[in-house]
């Protein structure tokens, strides 16, 4: 058994269940997720290089990986297998939120003849977990499971407003905002104002900051209870629908499903 760095044993003792965690596990799912768009395959030093491990430990975790089926690998290139597919299924199957929220946003995109996305909040970014596209080709790689940034995207932002005051703040500290478009709001401060705003008005509208060609609006969906789980947009090409239509149709109708929703999610 190969012993832990000593970063690794300081962040070991830093947690409250450190005798319960499992470093093995926790570095098999680091090389996991270190596959992506950019990294589509990637050799054993790929690998170590990007989850910061030694070589000995990412070859145990890539060789149990291969012989679990969740990766595959030709000559010495690994890749995610379509069994990497189970973990997402874990959730869409069990996830209520996204069973319930999948007919919506196929109704919704054949109503405004748009795309329409429900995303939830996992660490700093908005990952979507149900979505619909109208007939004609979407943006490539666009769909579930596709995660976009929070302080710049229409979901990103609604998720961030329904954050309370200390955990924005320390969301705000350590954000490091990146500018994907010429339209990307990088400023810390106006970001903030942003997300106040969506608070105040209820939506937010981002356009082609996050990417390039996207309009985007958002609102926050809650369960029964009040207590937010979500976030619901409509997307799209910025020729098809001005800022002000989708803040005068799409808001209002946005808002009227989430009320809607409401009593179904739990």
């Amino acid at each position: 058994m190969s012993r832990l760095r000593p970063s690794d044993a300081e962040k070991r003792a830093q947690r409250a269940n450190s005798g319960d965690f499992s470093e093995a596990l926790a570095r098999g799912l680091s090389v996991i997720n270190a596959f992506d768009d950019q990294r589509r395959q990637m050799t054993l030093s790929d690998v170590a290089r990007a989850v910061d491990l030694p070589r000995a430990t990412v070859r145990r975790a890539l060789a149990t990986l291969v012989e679990l089926g969740y990766l595959e690998i030709e000559g010495r290139l690994f890749r995610p297998a379509p069994g990497i597919l189970r973990l997402a299924i874990a959730y869409l199957s069990s996830n209520p939120v996204s069973s319930v929220l999948q007919p919506i946003c196929e109704r919704i995109s054949r109503q405004v003849d748009a795309s329409c996305s429900v995303a939830v909040l996992d660490g700093d970014e908005a990952v979507m977990i149900a979505r619909a596209v109208p007939t004609r080709p979407s943006s490539v790689g666009l769909g579930v499971g596709y995660r976009l940034p929070v302080f710049c995207s229409a979901l990103g932002r609604v998720l961030a407003s329904t954050m309370s005051d200390s955990q924005l703040d320390s969301y705000l500290a350590r954000l490091v905002p990146v500018r994907f478009t010429r339209q990307t709001v990088v400023s810390k401060a106006e970001i903030r104002r942003l997300i106040f705003d969506v608070r105040k008005k209820g939506y937010a509208l981002a356009d082609q900051e996050a990417e390039v060609g996207i309009r985007s609006i958002a609102v926050a969906l809650t369960r029964f209870d009040g207590k937010p789980v979500a976030a619901l947009n409509i997307g799209v090409q910025p020729e098809q629908v001005s800022s002000r239509v989708m803040i005068a149709e799409y808001a209002p109708l946005l808002l009227r499903e989430a009320a809607a929703l409401k009593r179904q999610l739990v």
